[in-house]
C-alpha cells in the first residue's frame, strides 16, 4: 500500500543548458540544498464566444499551450573555500547573465589604507571582481595601476600579508537557461525536469533567521517520470538520479554581516531589514503561430530596486541618506552576509537614489523604511554579486 511522501525526501539539481530547453545532464556535484520549490504549470485556456444553446461548457479540439513558472528558495550556506563555486551557481548565473569570475587567491598585500589596497605583485584584477580580507569581503571598483585597487569600503579588521579569492557575478546582456531537477523518494514516485528555466527575479533578504536567496521565473516545460515520451527536452529516456551523497550544508545566520552606504562608504549600524531584488522582465517567445512551447526568451530592461529599513539616529549616516532621498542624488551601497572565509556573501551597488523615507513610529524607536530605491549604472554595471 503507498504511504505519503515526505517533503524531506526531496532533492534538488541544476545545470546550465548549453541549447535553450534542452535538458543539460547533471551529476552529484550539481545538487543544490533548498527550503522549497514551487511549481505553477497551467494551460492557456481561450475562451469560447459561441452560442451552443446551453449554458455549459463543451469543451476545446486540440492541444493548448501550457505556461511554467517556479520560484526556489535557499539559504546562503558555508563552501569548502571562498574561491568554490555555491551550489546555486546555475541559478545565480541565469540571474545575473554574466558567468562566474573566481579571482585568485593568495595576493600579497602591501598596504591597505582607508579604501585603497595596494599588492605586491600584479593583481590582474577589474572593477567589479570582489576579493576577501579574512572574514571581510570588498569589490573593486577601480583599478588605477596593476599593483593598486579601490575598494568599494574600508576594512575593519587587519588586512593580514595576503588576500583571498571569490565567485563574482555581473550583469551581462545575454540570459542563459538551466535545467532543474526535482527528485523524490522513493524511486517510483513522479520524478521531474524543468527545462528551459530563466530567472526573472532573483531576491536577497537580510536579517531572517537565515540569509535567504529566492529565484523566480518561467521555464520552457516540464519533463515527467510519469508521462514521459522519448524525445521530451533532448532525451532518449527519463535519467536517473545521480548517486545520492550527503550534504553537510551549513546556513549562515541572518544577523551575521556588515552594511556600507554612501559616497565615502560608512558603516550603517541600525539596519533592520533590507531586501534586494534584481529583475530580468523576461519575455518568452512562445506567441508564434505553430507554437506550443516557448522557443526562447528575451529578456528587458534590468530593475534592480533594493527596500531598506533603518533605526534612526543623529549620525551622519542618516542625515546622508535623508539628503540624498532629497536630492535624488545616488549613493553607493555595498552589503556582507557572513562572517567568515567560505560563508561570505556580498552586494555591490555603485549607485541608487534612495526612497524618501516613511517615519514608523508606531514602536518604542523610530524607524525609516525606503521603500523601491532603484539602482542605475552605464552599462552592465548597476549591481555585483559575490561569494567568499
Amino acid at each position: 500500500m503507498a504511504c505519503y511522501i515526505s517533503t524531506r525526501d526531496n532533492r534538488y539539481y541544476a545545470a546550465v543548458e548549453a541549447e535553450y530547453g534542452r535538458v543539460a545532464p547533471v551529476t552529484a556535484a550539481h545538487r543544490l540544498s533548498g527550503v522549497r520549490l514551487d511549481v505553477v504549470q497551467r494551460w492557456e485556456e481561450p475562451r469560447r464566444r459561441d452560442k451552443t444553446g446551453t449554458r455549459t461548457f463543451q469543451g476545446i479540439a486540440g492541444r493548448l499551450r501550457k505556461h511554467t513558472t517556479f520560484a526556489l528558495t535557499t539559504y546562503l550556506y558555508a563552501r569548502e573555500a571562498p574561491t568554490a563555486l555555491p551550489r546555486c551557481a546555475a541559478l545565480v548565473e541565469c540571474a545575473m547573465g554574466g558567468a562566474a569570475r573566481v579571482t585568485p587567491d593568495g595576493l600579497p598585500v602591501v598596504q591597505v589604507e582607508g579604501v585603497q589596497a595596494r599588492f605586491g605583485s600584479a593583481h590582474g584584477l577589474e572593477p567589479g571582481d570582489a576579493i576577501t580580507f579574512g572574514g571581510e569581503l570588498r569589490f573593486v571598483t577601480a583599478c588605477p595601476d596593476p599593483l593598486t585597487a579601490w575598494l568599494s569600503a574600508p576594512l575593519t579588521r587587519n588586512a593580514g600579508v595576503a588576500a583571498g579569492g571569490a565567485v563574482t557575478y555581473r550583469p551581462a546582456s545575454r540570459l542563459p537557461s538551466a535545467s532543474l531537477y526535482d527528485y523524490w523518494a522513493p524511486h517510483s514516485a513522479v520524478q521531474r525536469i524543468l527545462r528551459g528555466c530563466v530567472v526573472d527575479e532573483l531576491e536577497l533578504e537580510l536579517n531572517g533567521d537565515f540569509h535567504e536567496l529566492t529565484f523566480r521565473g518561467a521555464a520552457a516545460g516540464i519533463v515527467n517520470s510519469a508521462s514521459f515520451e522519448p524525445g521530451e527536452g533532448g532525451l532518449s529516456s527519463f535519467p536517473a538520479e545521480p548517486e545520492v551523497q550527503q550534504l553537510m550544508d551549513l546556513p549562515v545566520p541572518g544577523h551575521l554581516g556588515q552594511v556600507w552606504i554612501g559616497t565615502n562608504a560608512a558603516p550603517l549600524g541600525t539596519l533592520a531589514s533590507a531586501r534586494i531584488r534584481i529583475r530580468n522582465h523576461i519575455d518568452m517567445r512562445w506567441r508564434d503561430f505553430g507554437l506550443l512551447a516557448p522557443r526562447c526568451v528575451t529578456p528587458g530592461d534590468r530593475e534592480v530596486r533594493i527596500d531598506l529599513e533603518i533605526y534612526s539616529n543623529d549620525s551622519e549616516v542618516c542625515e546622508a541618506i535623508h539628503a540624498s532621498a532629497d536630492r535624488r542624488e545616488p549613493m553607493a551601497l555595498m552589503v556582507q552576509m557572513g562572517e567568515i572565509p567560505g560563508a561570505l556573501c556580498g552586494i555591490h551597488v555603485a549607485n541608487f537614489v534612495p526612497a524618501p523615507p516613511e517615519f514608523l513610529d508606531g514602536e518604542e524607536r523610530l524607524r525609516w523604511r525606503l521603500r523601491g530605491c532603484q539602482a542605475q549604472g552605464f552599462r552592465d554595471d548597476e549591481v555585483y554579486l559575490a561569494f567568499g
